[in-house]
């Protein structure tokens, strides 16, 4: 079956090189798309579920934001298993500063390059080796401010899975960006943060052969 894996904002497919998923399952990365202009998530979604096979059984894997596009995509393709890291199924979970934001609608005059900033600062601070900082500043150095602009709108916009809709949410306890207290996983991972796919994923991989078998 395969397994399609979305990252998060200002990230790729590195951030997921310590993933392993069990024998029979083939991991597939979907690259981000450039948005077009004033799309919604749900429109982002349908061009980025394109690329995703259904004609037989396969499963959603995302990161963060990647975890907030899984969620649309899995309402237009159904997957067998959906899984979120690090992220939220509603926007109810949203911590309220980011409601704040929208209402300020600080997306729109806050500079990218400042965000971009913060995000680095973020995360090379956080408990990661030297390889992951490595990985980490080169990825943010990267990443298209159009498209951060773009999808700081598109969360504030955004609404979520209907609750009918089973998921597998996998959350760390020291989460930052998205705090534990705001949103109910299935899965806690004690002393994790927002990046625990990167040092936490030997405990990650565990629950996901649980999940998939």
């Amino acid at each position: 079956m395969k397994v399609y894996f979305i990252p998060g904002l200002a990230a790729d497919s590195r951030v997921f090189h310590r993933i392993q998923l069990p024998e029979g399952y083939e991991a597939v990365h979907l690259d981000w798309l450039d948005p077009l202009p004033k799309e919604s998530l749900t429109d982002y979604a349908q061009r980025m579920g394109e690329r995703v096979e259904s004609s037989s059984p396969f499963a959603l894997v995302g990161l963060s934001f990647g975890g907030m596009l899984v969620s649309e995509i899995a309402k237009q393709k159904h997957p067998e298993k959906l899984i979120l890291l690090s992220s939220i199924p509603r926007s109810d979970d949203l911590p309220p500063y980011f409601k704040t934001a929208g209402r300020l609608k600080l997306d729109r005059t806050v500079p990218v390059g400042l965000i971009k900033k913060g995000i680095i600062i973020r995360r090379i601070f956080s408990p990661h080796g030297r390889e992951d900082e490595a990985i980490i500043r080169d990825i943010v150095d990267k990443s298209d401010p159009s498209f951060i602009s773009w999808a700081m709108r598109a969360i504030l916009e955004w609404k979520g899975l209907e609750p009918d809709i089973p998921f597998v949410q996998i959350h760390g306890s020291k989460d930052i960006v998205l705090p534990l207290r705001y949103t109910r996983p299935t899965h806690v991972i004690r002393g994790a943060g927002h990046l625990m796919v990167m040092d936490r994923a030997e405990q990650i991989n565990e629950i996901l052969r649980e999940t998939l078998s």
